[in-house]
């Protein structure tokens, strides 16, 4: 048996093209069946539902992930509800994401669960620790709230609009940077000793007037970083950090998929 994982990216969006070769080069080197297929940014709704319901019932792809996001004249939502919820290796079908929240058996969003293995390998028993987290998608606020009350953490879950936002994080053992914002998240809000996921991927131009007059950007986190490691215990960088923990539980999630879509163990 081998698993197979379909990629799917429709338009140009620079970050996504990174993910995407990144994924198929991974993939690959796994040994896995790997297809992408990359669709222009006018691809129409109904095209895009047709390769999904293609791939859906292709028999050698296990895995299916619509990279997103999508363009405007997409709805994300109809199209992560028409995946096969047993291939929907991101984790977003609602089917998933209930089964995530009623403590069962679930493909879970890569992201989430890469987190969740850096904490348990670094921190060891995550139980009755403070877990903070800002951001609240359904791509990684959600669920990884879920995978921290499994953990028995006790979980708040903030957001931009959060009344005393830096008060709430200085509270946290673990915070959990989510909400798409460069550097929102100041040195001063990490409580002393804390472990600080930052998942936050944004593009900002350079500092240097040069490099930003030529149209050069770079890549930082929700939080700054300097700032905040010298009070955090642990804190992932950005990129570098959650990134490659993502790619390998997609990677996890297409064998744990091959294998039940074959009726194994």
């Amino acid at each position: 048996l081998t698993p197979g994982l379909a990629v799917v990216l429709v338009g140009e969006d620079p970050a996504s093209q990174i993910y995407v070769r990144n994924k198929g080069e991974q993939s690959k080197a796994a040994g896995m069946h790997s297809v992408t297929h990359r669709l222009p940014a006018e691809t129409s709704e109904a095209e895009l539902l047709a390769l999904v319901k293609t791939l859906n019932a292709d028999p050698a792809i296990h895995g299916i992930l619509v990279q997103l996001p999508v363009p405007k004249h997409i709805n994300d939502q109809t199209i992560i509800a028409a995946l096969d919820p047993d291939k929907d290796v991101d984790g977003l079908h609602v089917i998933n994401a209930g089964r995530l929240a009623n403590g069962l058996p679930a493909l879970t969003a890569c992201t989430p669960l890469g987190s969740m293995i850096l904490l348990k390998e670094t921190l060891g028993d995550l139980t009755g620790k403070r877990a903070v987290v800002v951001g609240r998608s359904v791509l990684v606020g959600r669920p990884i709230a879920q995978l921290l009350l499994r953990a028995d953490c006790t979980v708040t879950i903030a957001h931009s609009k959060t009344e005393n936002l830096k008060a709430v994080c200085q509270e946290a053992d673990i915070l959990v940077a989510a909400v798409g914002r460069p550097g929102m998240i100041r040195g001063s809000w990490i409580k002393e000793g804390a472990t600080v996921i930052d998942v936050g991927i944004n593009r900002v131009p350079f500092s240097d007037p040069v490099a930003a007059a030529a149209g050069k950007t770079k890549v930082v986190g929700d939080v700054k970083f300097k700032e905040a490691s010298r009070r955090a215990a642990f804190i992932t960088p950005v990129p570098n950090g959650v990134g490659p923990m993502t790619i390998a539980c997609l990677l996890q999630n297409t064998i744990t998929a091959a294998r039940r879509i074959a009726g194994l163990e």
